[in-house]
């Protein structure tokens, strides 16, 4: 005799889960059958799961409400509301619950219409329990994976940044203590850092937050363009002569930028020549187009952007030291990406939506194996490359989670370097000299050649560490 009711205790399986010592999941059986679902209670307990069972549709969305069932196992032919109908109200009222579907009648057509209501998984009867735990396992993987990336959302979604920034880490929150403090100042910015670390991005962040936000923001690369093109980006032409037409005149970035911000990126490599032009122009806010003896105010707020060591260009002969002075007034080193910790798996979920909806595909998130290898590699090339190789792994993946695979091979190959300290024979040790030279040019080859951010990193002023590297260099030409 069938009744209608629901266990809601399960206290049979409850107790086989818990001295089995591992709870696999918990999960709502319904079938309209009582004795089926204590017998696929029993054996499922087995297995590590823990059971409620209903014996109608409608008593089972009631259980839902309980809001403790991680995956819903629901016979098709049943009295009243079937199977295919529960699925539907399922996925309407609760999509976060998975459903399996067992029926006797194993067509095409019945598992077609099991997926079309919304059904996760398909199972005929009798059902072999290996399948069914198997079946059961993917559907609590899924719905964990989905709870996990939604977890992981509403970490980015509710992260305090600044502008576009995304970031918990400490290097990122002291940078968004100066944003704030720098962004409502009109004086010359000098952001520096490794390529690929976001400088425009901070400059577009400053620019919205600051006083000159209604006014135009306008980037200049000053590096590879010929000389006088750079120029003529600079200053413009007043009458069009020097481009054979006259009713064309040209407004400089200069101009173009007035009542805005105005984005000098990688400064470090404007020409020598240029660069006292520059400054003129900047001191007396003044630009003078390239074809004519007139002269155009300007008003705008400099920031400049390089991946270069400036300190070391000033020594060398090849950076003004004024120009220098007169853009860092203000100054904002960005963070590498290695410093940056767990923000990798932010920035790589944030990636991995972006380019998953442009791609059309099914990517939700990245495997705990793939995770620990980008948060081991060093990222010579920032966050540029970061979002480089999740868009190559959504091009390549053919799975829901990025797998370590679908990643590039320098990602997916990398081991941390060492310094060797010796074995047992004594033999094997180095000098402390021999140390410190090893470190310090593995420093500076994490650091790109950046002098002046090793020479931070090591504790010692950028004249012993020249001196140092000096040294260095001498000896190789003397053994090669």
């Amino acid at each position: 005799m069938r009744n209608t009711g629901a266990n809601v205790t399960a206290s049979s399986s409850e107790a086989v889960a818990r001295a089995s010592g591992q709870v696999t999941g918990q999960l709502l059986l319904v079938d309209d059958d009582a004795l089926v679902c204590k017998l696929l209670e029993a054996r499922l307990g087995k297995r590590g799961f823990r059971v409620l069972w209903a014996t109608s549709a409608q008593a089972a969305l009631q259980r839902l409400d309980g809001g403790d069932v991680e995956v819903l196992v629901s016979d098709v032919s049943m009295d009243g509301m079937n199977g295919l109908e529960l699925c539907q109200r399922v996925a309407q009222s609760h999509p976060d619950i998975p459903v399996v579907v067992m029926t006797a009648h194993g067509t095409l057509d019945t598992a077609v219409a099991a997926i079309r209501a919304g059904a996760y998984d398909f199972v005929t009867k009798p059902v072999e329990m290996d399948v069914l735990v198997v079946a059961l396992e993917r559907a609590l993987q899924h719905r964990r994976l989905r709870a996990e990336v939604a977890e992981l959302r509403r970490t980015v979604d509710g992260v305090a940044g600044f502008g576009e920034l995304l970031g918990t880490s400490t290097p990122m929150k002291r940078l968004y203590e100066r944003l704030e403090r720098t962004a409502i100042s009109d004086g010359a910015v000098l952001i520096t850092g490794e390529s690929g670390t976001g400088k425009e991005l901070v400059a577009r962040a400053l620019h919205r937050g600051g006083r000159r936000r209604g006014g135009p923001f306008v980037a200049l690369d000053c590096t590879a363009r010929p000389e006088a093109l750079l120029e003529f980006e600079l200053f413009g032409l007043q009458n069009g002569t020097t481009t054979g037409d006259k009713h064309a005149p040209r407004e400089g970035v200069l101009q173009r930028a007035s009542g805005g911000t105005l984005f000098l990126d990688e400064i470090g490599d404007l020409p020598a020549s240029i660069q006292p032009k520059l400054l003129r122009a900047l001191q007396e806010r003044i630009a003078r187009p390239l074809d004519s003896d007139c002269v155009v105010p300007f008003d705008v707020r400099v920031i400049a952007a390089t991946n270069r060591d400036l300190e070391s260009a000033v020594e060398e002969g090849t950076f003004r030291e004024d120009l220098y002075f007169w853009l860092n007034v203000v100054r904002l080193e960005l963070p590498p990406l290695r410093a940056r910790g767990g923000d990798i798996l932010l920035l790589a979920q944030r990636f991995l939506e972006q380019h998953a909806g442009r791609a059309e595909k099914s990517v939700t998130g990245l495997t705990s194996a793939t995770s620990a290898r980008l948060l081991s590699y060093p990222w010579p090339g920032n966050v540029r490359e970061l979002q480089n190789c999740i868009e190559r792994a959504i091009a390549l993946t053919a799975h829901e989670r990025i797998e370590v695979d679908d990643l590039p091979e320098a990602v997916r190959t990398h081991h941390g370097s060492q310094i060797s300290l010796g074995g047992e024979d004594p033999s094997q040790f180095s000098t402390l000299e021999e140390l410190e030279r090893r470190y310090i040019l593995r420093v500076m080859e994490a650091v790109g050649g950046h002098r002046t951010r090793a020479a931070r990193i090591l504790g010692l002023d950028r004249k012993t560490l020249y001196r140092k590297l000096g040294r260095y260099l001498a000896e190789d030409r003397q053994t090669s």
